[in-house]
């Protein structure tokens, strides 16, 4: 068979081309560690790493956002428990003026205690993190949360707290809403609220009360009417009497319905408490209405003393909602350690797999690196010696 020498030449080059490019290509192996660079080098491979990578990006993505959350949380945690305080503060002060022997300037002085305490109360309530967004007003993070009017604190913040995904399948809110840590406390014992009518004039003082028959308890608005010291009667909002008691004395317990609620003092005829259903108070409007009475001289020792023993009660209810509140922030901070800790183990993992698809095998490297270099000299050897002959050279 016939070959021409353009062929030889042509042939002879492609192929040292190609061997050439495998040279290069295993240099670069070696040199970058790496034996992936394109698709084209494995594409089976490639598409498995790419797979990898991106649930390598997004378990990086979700240790980021714990770490996002886990620094709002804190903050909130510190800022309820410096609440908590706060608050422990203004209860010590209330059953300091809950004294008979204060006058009414000294309650006064303490009122005054207690609007800085309030005070700061609205302070904590209005604390923003690192970025500048407010801790508690929900997804309005750009919204000051609560704004004071007179003797009213408002809430304007957002309902709804924002959602941070921590895991695949798991998201956390990153905060809690004022609302829900500062207003939306149960007021009086959670059933029903107590308090004595502003025209009393008796030493009579009605306690907060406690709910012994469940069963029995039919929520409404109650009337106690006292016709004498030792006299009252019971009725419902209608007007119906549910209980009449003739022997009432200093200590003894009023009772209807399921309810037993504490009464201290001799009432006067014509004196009446209320007894009604249990709705909402704020942490702030508690604190106020501890500032009112401290600042109406005109207020008796038993009017003083039954506004403040509910204020006292309602202070005990806030302070119990704001640990609720963080004992659900710890739980979320351990969801979230856990959870990182479960998406870091993935990362290695996934780090691991895709070094073994796409890393350098460098024994096998250097090996072929060898083979190609021998092939690539062999070549060109035998191409230089080819090239050489020519038909003159054998008719001489």
């Amino acid at each position: 068979m016939r070959i021409a020498t353009i062929t030889f030449q042509t042939n002879a080059t492609s192929q040292m081309n190609n061997l050439q490019a495998d040279l290069a290509k295993t240099q670069n192996d070696l040199a970058t560690g790496t034996r992936l660079h394109s698709a084209a080098d494995d594409p089976a491979a490639m598409s498995q790493v790419n797979t990898l990578n991106v649930q390598m990006s997004a378990s990086t993505q979700y240790v980021t956002n714990g770490n996002y959350a886990t620094s709002t949380l804190q903050l909130e945690e510190q800022a309820m428990s410096d609440a908590t305080n706060t608050l422990q503060s203004a209860r010590d002060l209330a059953v300091e003026a809950n004294n008979p022997a204060l006058s009414a300037s000294q309650r006064a002085d303490i009122a005054a205690q207690l609007q800085q305490q309030l005070q700061d109360l609205i302070s904590i309530g209005n604390r923003v993190d690192g970025s500048g967004n407010q801790i508690f007003a929900g997804t309005a993070s750009n919204t000051v949360p609560f704004s004071q009017n007179g003797t009213t604190v408002n809430y304007l913040g957002a309902t709804q707290t924002s959602q941070i995904q921590i895991g695949p399948n798991q998201r956390i809110s990153s905060g809690d809403t004022g609302a829900s840590v500062f207003m939306n406390i149960p007021a009086g014992n959670g059933t029903f609220t107590t308090s004595g009518a502003a025209t009393n004039t008796g030493t009579g003082s009605i306690g907060v009360g406690t709910v012994s028959n469940t069963a029995a308890w039919v929520p409404d608005t109650y009337t106690i009417a006292f016709t004498s010291p030792t006299d009252y009667t019971v009725t419902n909002s209608t007007g119906t009497v549910v209980s009449t008691v003739t022997n009432f004395k200093d200590g003894d317990s009023i009772s209807f319905n399921g309810v037993q609620i504490p009464m201290t003092g001799t009432p006067a005829a014509g004196d009446t408490f209320t007894v009604a259903k249990a709705g909402n108070a704020s942490a702030f409007s508690t604190l106020q209405s501890i500032i009112t009475t401290l600042s109406d001289p005109t207020l008796s020792n038993a009017q003083i003393s039954s506004q403040i023993g509910g204020a006292l009660q309602q202070i005990d209810n806030a302070i119990s909602n704001m640990s609720n509140v963080s004992a659900s922030v710890g739980a979320r901070l351990n969801s979230i350690t856990s959870s990182q800790g479960a998406a870091q183990a993935l990362q290695t993992n996934l780090t691991t797999a895709v070094s073994q698809l796409s890393d350098t095998d460098y024994a096998a490297a250097i090996t072929k690196l060898n083979t190609e270099e021998v092939s690539l000299q062999a070549a060109q050897q035998s191409y230089a010696s080819i090239s050489q002959l020519s038909l003159f050279k054998f008719l001489q």
